[in-house]
């Protein structure tokens, strides 16, 4: 760290070189003498000069009484003595023996300054310890530092990221092109009066690239780029998040065009209230009302843009959200199929790929997924190849890593039951059966009995396609294929088992959105009976108020009932009618633990798979190393 000069540090400098000069001097304690003593060495011509006090006398030896037989251990002494009998006889004795002498000066002030000197350093010392960075940050020390901003500043040559980086919003990217061409060339629009939005609010959910995106607007744009997050304003002490605010906002404009970017804004922006709630939330108001004043100040000239980001848009305070503030909303959705493969191919640039991969298939069986988790797949495929001493990522790491991803890590070492292994694949063979019968289901990708995070196996599917909406015979299908493991465990294993737990919760969410939101109900008609009392479970936590009667509430009851016993019986049905294709896939599972797709086709067709067992394929290994292991001791031999 370069020393910097500053009148802390020059007092501090000057408080230690007097502090040393001060313990020098009293390093040596002078020789305490009484008085007589003082005669005798005075009338024998060992002391060379004096100092008269008020209530002492001090001097220094002779070089001759330093070296003679009875030398004092130091070369100055100290005589206590009483200056109202003695003080007007002492210059005499003293010009009679030759020695030099002078009264000495009253230094009160000195001697407390000494005294108080160590002290001070100390504290001294240990207030620039604590406090030194803070002092260095601007006038005023800590305490006003309190107020300042906590952002951080990228500037045009650190922000890198350009569209280039972003992949899968399309349609974000388009609607905050405007943002770009105000910042480089304002006066297009001054033209023709039009007012560019000032605040630009990002809602998606999470690892949907909003950050991203604002970067990437910076990069675009060639312009400073200032970030925060909506906790960072606020304290422990009232008033600093307002503070905070007035203060990033003034450097925001001093470094015009720039972006300021509010991540996770919902921590202070969220809606204000007038009940008892609101008490304990006095300095987030303050701050969410410092940051609306200084929206409304910007004048037609400040080329600043507020941008924020949240995943809670439904709370957020409406002053913020109206025209004039943040009135542009750009929406950050989750990616579809052309988005993730998209993804996939950016982040899929920095590993090196097997010839076999395949990233749309890879985007196809991601549904759901963010760009994060995409993010996470690949980086997590190409852990898992080095770790297999692989030369690229193959199709198998990719797929491992999106199960692990979602799912968890396979459990491939866990010592399980024989009669609980039997129950799984039994389960895991009535899910597959419905899954590959239902045209109105997806098709089945791939059936596994390892565990893999809290399951004890899974099956899963590949959809064609995005779904942006949910038809009647899809969601029928879905909870077909949920009560698939239920039905076959009942019918092949004469028991049933609480690994159909999710299966059931899964399953009786559905049929209550079909009944409740989506008006999939006969009975009850097209009506939506979702609660829209949202406050309570905004601020308390508390479920929302029914607005509907206890007949009606009745009535959802016994129709989410009548939906499931339906789809259950339909379920049954099927796998009554194909018993043997259900033993002979659960048979397969115990064998080779994975199936995917194009084998359970071959086992429903009649067929039967040719392919290494798990035992199989570890028989293998062991020779293998045992192989390796004998060659090692010929080649010694030679």
């Amino acid at each position: 760290m370069a020393y910097r000069r500053g009148p802390f540090n020059l007092l501090l400098l000057a408080i230690i070189i007097l502090a040393i000069t001060v313990f020098f001097q009293q390093w040596q304690h002078p020789e305490t003498l009484r008085y007589d003593e003082f005669l005798k060495r005075l009338e024998a011509k060992q002391i060379e000069q004096v100092e008269i006090g008020d209530t002492d006398i001090r001097g220094e030896f002779t070089k001759a009484a330093m070296e003679g037989p009875d030398k004092p251990a130091v070369k100055t002494f100290v005589v206590d003595y009483n200056p109202e009998f003695i003080r007007e006889q002492l210059p005499k004795k003293l010009e009679e023996n030759g020695v030099k002498w002078s009264f000495s000066k009253q230094r009160i002030w000195l001697q407390y300054l000494f005294s108080m000197l160590l002290p001070l350093l100390f504290v001294g010392f240990l207030l620039y310890l604590m406090f030194a960075r803070n002092l260095r940050s601007g006038a005023g020390g800590m305490l006003m530092s309190f107020g300042r901003s906590k952002h951080r500043l990228h500037d045009k040559e650190r922000v890198k990221i350009t569209f280039e980086d972003v992949a899968g919003i399309d349609e974000a990217k388009e609607e905050v092109a405007e943002i770009i061409e105000f910042l480089k060339n304002p006066k297009k629009f001054q033209r023709l009066g039009g007012r560019i939005p000032r605040g630009v609010l990002l809602i998606g959910p999470p690892g949907c690239g909003k950050t991203l995106l604002a970067k990437a607007i910076a990069g675009e744009a060639d312009v400073p780029f200032f970030s925060i997050s909506g906790s960072d304003f606020v304290e422990m002490f009232v008033g600093v998040g307002a503070s905070r605010v007035r203060d990033l906002f003034k450097q925001a404009k001093d470094n015009s065009p720039c972006i300021i970017f509010l991540d996770e804004i919902d921590a202070v922006g969220r809606r204000r209230s007038a009940s008892f709630a609101g008490g304990g939330h006095d300095e987030r108001e303050q701050t969410l009302n410092a940051i609306l004043v200084e929206m409304d100040g910007f004048d037609t000239d400040d080329q600043v843009i507020v941008m924020a980001a949240t995943n809670r848009s439904d709370i957020l305070d409406n002053a913020l959200t109206r025209p004039g503030r943040f009135d542009r909303q750009v929406v950050v959705p989750l990616p579809d199929l052309k988005g993730r493969l998209e993804i996939l191919q950016v982040h899929a640039k920095k590993v090196k790929l097997g010839p076999a991969a395949n990233l749309e298939r890879l985007a196809r069986g991601t549904p759901m997924f963010s760009g994060a988790d995409l993010a996470a797949i690949i980086n997590e495929a190409a852990l898992a190849a080095t770790m297999a001493n692989k030369d690229s990522v193959e199709m198998a790491d990719l797929e491992e890593a999106r199960d692990k991803v979602r799912w968890g890590r396979a459990k491939k070492s866990r010592v399980i039951d024989q009669m609980e292994r039997e129950t799984t694949a039994y389960h895991e063979a009535g899910h597959t059966l419905v899954q590959s019968l239902l045209k109105d289901a997806d098709p089945l990708h791939k059936v596994s009995i390892i565990p893999r995070g809290p399951m004890g196996g899974a099956t899963f599917a590949l959809p064609e396609k995005d779904r942006t909406m949910f038809t009647k015979r899809y969601c029928m299908a879905l909870l077909q294929v949920c009560f698939g493991g239920r039905i076959a465990e009942e019918m092949f294993c004469d028991d049933i088992s609480s690994g159909a737990q999710s299966d059931i919760q899964q399953s009786t969410r559905i049929a209550k959105q079909m009944v409740l939101t989506w008006g999939m109900s006969d009975r009850l008609g097209p009506i939506s009976y979702e609660s829209e009392s949202a406050f309570q479970d905004i601020y308390f936590g508390l479920p929302g108020e029914k607005e509907y009667s206890e007949k009606t509430a009745e009535t959802i009851d016994i129709e989410v009932k009548r939906i499931t016993d339906e789809a259950y019986h339909k379920a049954r049905e099927l796998i009554e009618a194909n018993r043997d294709r259900v033993e002979e896939i659960a048979k397969a599972l115990l064998k080779y633990e994975t199936l995917d797709a194009e084998e359970v086709k071959v086992i429903l067709s009649g067929g039967t798979l040719d392919k290494p067992t798990v035992s199989d394929l570890l028989e293998q290994e062991q020779a293998k190393n045992k192989g390796s292991a004998a060659e090692k001791p010929a080649k010694d031999k030679q």
